[in-house]
This record gives C-alpha cells, structure tokens and sequence, in this order.
C-alpha cells in the first residue's frame, strides 16, 4: 500500500482570483497540505494589505474553504511589516512547514524578494500558476468556476462601472486593450466568493463605490497621488 505523505504548506492568501485559483491548483494536486491562509490585514483599518477586503469576510472565506485563516496584523512602516512577516514564517517553521505557496504569475522581483526572506529559514517558495502568461491564467481561471467580483481599480485604468462586476469572457471583452486581463499590474483587484475551492458561496454585499487617494514617494524622492475606485463593503 502507498501512502501519500503531504508535504506541510502556508497559503499565502489575498483573497484574490489569482490566489484562489493557485489555491484550488494545489488542492486538487494534493502534494501539499496546506495547514493554514496567511494574509496581512491593516491594524488600523481592519482591510487585507493589497485588496481592501475586511478581515470578517477573509473569515468567510476561510471558513468555507474550510482551512484556517492566519491573519498577520500589520503597521504602515515597512521595518515592522518585515519583522511581523518574518515572527510569521517562524512561527510555521517551529510547526514543521518548510513550504510556503503563493499565487504570483511572472513578477520576477516580487518572488526574488519572497526567496530572499524565506529561503534563509529554510522555507521554500511555491508557485503553482507561475510562468503562465495573463491569458491562460484568465482560461484556466473560467474553465476552474470560481466565481469572483473586482472590488478594486486603478481609477486611471477602469472607471467605477467595473466594480461589482463577475470576472467573465464579456467583461473581459471590455476590458481597453492597454489593460493585464489578469490586473498583474495593478489595474484591477478581486473577491473570490463561490464556486471550486468554496463549500458554499461566501455571503457578502457592496455598498457604495468610493474613489480613494493614496500618496506615494517614488525612488527618486518625488511624490505622487494615485486614485482606485473601491468596493464599500456592508457589515
């Protein structure tokens, strides 16, 4: 008898499109067992780093996806999120996790900087879906039936309209032609909520679409505003 010996795993979740398919990718491959869904979440607001989805909803998600959720809480200041990251890594490792999985597709220097971290603690890093250009990540994403909503856009990119919208063929059809279908520049963030990896759909609702500024210091000293369309969520 052959006895299928799982190697531990940490998801690191965004709550995403990417990220649930990569998940759902890895589940049905059954290498890994995938112990807990790492994800940041603002101390202040409450919101995921990158999505601006509420910590309760990550919960949700969670809970019908039926792994655990590992919330790491985070300041603003990069110095503080490192060390909170790396307090993460180490934490799983004392529990035996030697593999931490992520659903990047080809940003070479967001890997670079996970390996960089990771592989001294003697983590490796997975990448289930990495190397597939933006369109057959979209295909696979389609034919996989997770169902998942944009909750935000780069304002510059994608107007208001796209938010609340199902990714499918006829909103990606209308999508400018100068737009990453898979938003793997920044154009556009989602919500996964049904559907595959889910045991039933996550309840949840939109309130309003508010547009949101945020200020950035680029490399060379100077500073500029960026505007998103986001996804007011109800309690």
């Amino acid at each position: 008898m052959i006895v299928n010996i799982r190697k531990k795993a940490v998801f690191n979740w965004s709550g995403g499109k990417d990220s649930a398919l990569a998940l759902h990718t890895v589940l049905e491959q059954n290498e890994f067992e995938v112990v807990a869904l790492l994800t940041t979440v603002n101390e202040e607001t409450e919101l995921s780093s990158m999505h601006a989805i509420p910590h309760a909803l990550l919960e949700k998600q969670a809970e019908s996806i039926g792994i655990p959720l590992y919330p790491v809480f985070l300041p603003k200041n990069l110095p503080a999120y490192e060390q909170h990251m790396l307090d993460a890594a180490n934490h799983f490792k004392a529990l035996g996790v030697e593999h931490f999985i992520f659903g990047d597709i080809y940003l070479s220097d967001v890997r670079k900087y996970r390996e960089d971290r990771l592989h001294p603690l003697g983590i490796e890093v997975v990448e289930p879906i990495w190397n597939l250009n933006s369109a057959e990540v979209m295909q696979s994403f389609l034919d996989s039936g997770i169902k998942t909503k944009i909750i935000v856009t780069d304002a510059s990119k994608l107007d208001a309209s796209f938010i609340g919208q199902d990714i499918n063929a006829a909103l990606i059809a209308r999508m400018p032609s100068d737009v990453d279908v898979c938003g793997e520049n920044g154009e556009y963030h989602t919500f996964a909520y049904s559907g595959a990896l889910f045991k039933k759909p996550v309840e949840f609702e939109i309130i309003e679409t508010r547009k949101m500024s945020y200020d950035f210091k680029l490399d060379n000293g100077e500073e500029k505003t960026y505007y998103y369309w986001q996804a007011i969520f109800g309690d």
